[in-house]
């Protein structure tokens, strides 16, 4: 094992540490004006991982040389955290935002559920399902940003806004299970592993979809006081959307869903997106830039991390069976991003189908534990932040409230 596996190691562990402590940060901000842009810049929780890969980075540079260091940064694969950033800009657009939040509201019409209970429980619940088929990451800022505009906004209680992001992040975990390539823990092993969508849908998407289900009308039942005295507010804009903008708009969110893997392709398409959104500015609201350049570096640093934790996380999963591997990777999950999970699965030969579908099913459960444990999950953190004291979101309140959402999982993938 060599000097610079054990600095990765030691510096991901330094990072998670860092992601619990950005309140602390926060405070030094306060404490020390003279320096509160350093401490703030700390304290986001989207730069963590990004500032200690850097670190990592000039650690291996010393130790190994500048072209060692170069020549593993080439060897990563960025494409996630490009396909993130765009998919979240694109989504949140106003024109796409208002055909979904139109969707949304159409459903909640059906819902025998009074006053916010209906849209609360339609967000919860079909959003993190469409998922599968406009990718997690996409249904992640759409989600967010109808939650915050019609739900965060209105001022609920602190337990009902953790309460939401807990149920938020499994729903969209598990959601985009019911194809094969909308989850990012399922995309690095559906082509190895031969499972198409109706093999997920058959042996996953319907035990998520149930689980979904359940927590979203639980969450809306148990705060149905709140949800039903909230005084939303209106979607209306002053400008009224022309059909062939949301076409186009539908038109790019589609390219870039099925160019997921070709990043020349996506990037080109968003530089289109970005010139039609500058010629026509009266139909935008403002784009997600800073919040998805955000998610984006956060994403790109887990990358840089991530690649330095194989020698302790394989030869971990190697030495489980079926069962205790679920559970293992439910717990793994929360402290490294389940899309590493199931690739490292994916290089192990010989593996029974129950491993492999306890595997995936486990990374998917623990999905929402922690905003590290999957790739969507940083772009609601971004979006809805603010509305949280401090701006900053407690990683043991987002813990706490997504245990109960996450038994739900547990139950549907391990008893149905």
């Amino acid at each position: 094992m060599s000097m610079i596996q054990w600095v990765g190691a030691g510096l991901f562990f330094v990072a998670l540490i860092h992601t619990f402590s950005t309140k602390f940060f926060e405070r030094m901000a306060h404490r020390k004006p003279n320096h509160a842009g350093m401490w703030h810049l700390l304290g986001e929780v989207e730069v963590v991982f990004g500032f200690w890969a850097m670190v990592l980075i000039v650690a291996m540079a010393f130790l190994m040389g500048k072209d060692a260091a170069t020549s593993y940064l080439d060897s990563r694969n960025f494409t996630e955290p490009m396909f993130v950033f765009v998919i979240m800009v694109i989504a949140g657009s106003r024109a796409v935002l208002e055909m979904a939040r139109e969707g949304v509201n159409t459903i909640a019409r059906f819902v025998p559920l009074r006053g916010g209970m209906a849209f609360y429980f339609v967000a919860l619940a079909f959003v993190p399902l469409l998922g599968s088929f406009i990718t997690e990451p996409a249904a992640m800022t759409l989600a967010a940003l109808m939650l915050r505009d019609r739900i965060y906004d209105s001022n609920p209680s602190t337990k009902l806004k953790y309460a939401t992001l807990g149920v938020l992040f499994v729903n969209i975990s598990i959601g985009g299970t019911l194809t094969s390539f909308a989850a990012p823990p399922v995309l690095m092993v559906a082509t190895k592993w031969n499972w198409d969508s109706w093999y997920m849908l058959g042996h996953f998407g319907w035990k998520a979809a149930f689980a979904v289900v359940v927590n979203a009308l639980v969450t809306t039942l148990i705060f149905r006081h709140q949800l039903s005295g909230l005084s939303l507010k209106s979607s209306n804009t002053s400008t009224k959307m022309p059909l062939w903008i949301s076409v186009l708009h539908i038109l790019f969110l589609m390219g870039v869903v099925t160019f997921a893997h070709h990043p020349a392709v996506f990037m080109a398409l968003f530089l289109f997106f970005m010139g039609v959104a500058s010629a026509y500015p009266q139909f935008q609201d403002r784009l997600i830039l800073r919040e998805g350049l955000l998610v984006a570096f956060f994403l790109a640093g887990l990358v840089v991390l991530g690649g330095q934790q194989q020698w302790w996380l394989e030869p971990l999963l190697r030495s489980m069976d079926a069962t205790t591997v679920y559970f293992g990777a439910t717990v793994l999950t929360a402290v490294t991003d389940n899309a590493a999970l199931t690739y490292l699965g994916s290089l192990v030969n010989g593996l029974s189908d129950e491993f492999k579908h306890a595997l995936v099913a486990g990374a998917v459960t623990g999905g929402g534990l922690t905003v590290i444990a999957n790739a969507p999950n940083p772009a609601g953190f971004s979006i809805l932040r603010g509305h949280f004291e401090d701006e900053a979101i407690h990683p043991i309140g987002l813990l706490v409230a997504a245990l109960p959402p996450t038994l739900t999982a547990v139950i549907a993938f391990r008893l149905l």
